[in-house]
């Protein structure tokens, strides 16, 4: 296959890129700086000579936009909303000037579209889809994302969980203050953490790309979501390290200005389940995350 993947040059972008290369298929990044040769330059905001490469693609990839892992104020914000909906829209244009159109579209989402649950399972059918800065930019982003229709492009909005890998991404930051005493719980710890093995991750894109009457909005996500308190223990497990200091709120509240992040990422209850992918018969290497920290932390 002729896959493009535009923002491919972060965690997910590379693990994709490695598993799609590895398997034989010609993978091209669309990249603000690019360094090798199969990477093309675009700014994400205007068309170019980077169209072209569209042209006669299998798989469109977006993944584009500024990381939330950042103090949310109004440049912050403005810039989290303006890359995702900027760039969803000018590769819209693109294909639309294709004559012969990436037969499927995956546009990245996020499972931080439902609303703060402990209790409620959210499926994409029973979903609860909330009203704050978080959850408007993932409806935003959707929204300019399934606008436009072609009957010769299935499009798909990955709405992703945290996803665990070695190269990237939440894990190496955990393991990190886990193994200098800080592995505790965050705030109560009853809030719902819902992850996915990186492994898994580039399988289910594989497994909708192969599916043909896979569409819509999916929950990119493992099967077996755990709490805060359960995630922190079975890394300190499997790290081998005794204890670790639990974090209050306000303890929180007063690191977040630190490290020029918000709380929010590790308090907010994400409780989210794959039901579309396992109705389509999608199986987990890692489904539960004893097996996943088992695999990731083996070295």
């Amino acid at each position: 296959m002729k896959i493009i993947i535009a923002g491919g040059t972060g965690f997910l972008g590379e693990n994709l890129e490695k598993y799609f290369t590895e398997k034989g298929n010609q993978v091209y990044i669309l990249s603000r700086n690019p360094k090798r040769h199969n990477e093309i330059c675009w700014n994400a905001k205007t068309t170019g000579k980077w169209v072209d490469i569209l042209e006669n693609a299998d798989v469109l990839i977006n993944l584009t936009g500024k990381s939330v892992d950042c103090r949310y104020h109004e440049k912050n914000k403005q810039e989290i909303y303006s890359s995702r909906i900027d760039s969803t829209q000018i590769l819209q244009e693109a294909v639309n000037r294709c004559l012969h159109k990436p037969r499927i579209w995956l546009n990245a989402s996020s499972a931080t579209i439902y609303v703060h649950s402990e209790k409620h399972l959210n499926t994409e059918a029973n979903g609860i889809i909330g009203d704050d800065f978080s959850m408007n930019i993932c409806k935003s982003w959707e929204e300019a994302f399934f606008t436009t229709k072609h009957s010769e492009v299935r499009k798909v909005a990955l709405r992703t969980s945290i996803v665990f890998g070695n190269n990237g991404g939440a894990l190496p930051k955990l393991k990190m203050i886990t193994k200098i005493g800080l592995g505790g719980k965050q705030g109560r710890g009853n809030q719902m953490v819902s992850w996915i093995h990186i492994d898994d991750f580039c399988k289910a894109v594989e497994w909708i790309i192969n599916n043909d009457h896979i569409s819509g909005a999916i929950n990119i996500t493992a099967p077996g979501p755990v709490t805060n308190e359960t995630l922190m223990m079975t890394l300190r497990k499997k790290l081998q390290i005794p204890f670790g200091l639990n974090a209050r709120v306000w303890q929180l509240e007063i690191a977040s200005l630190f490290l020029n992040t918000e709380t929010e990422l590790l308090l907010k209850s994400r409780h989210v389940y794959p039901e579309k992918l396992l109705q389509s018969g999608f199986l987990f290497s890692y489904p539960d995350l004893e097996s996943a920290m088992e695999n990731l932390l083996k070295s």
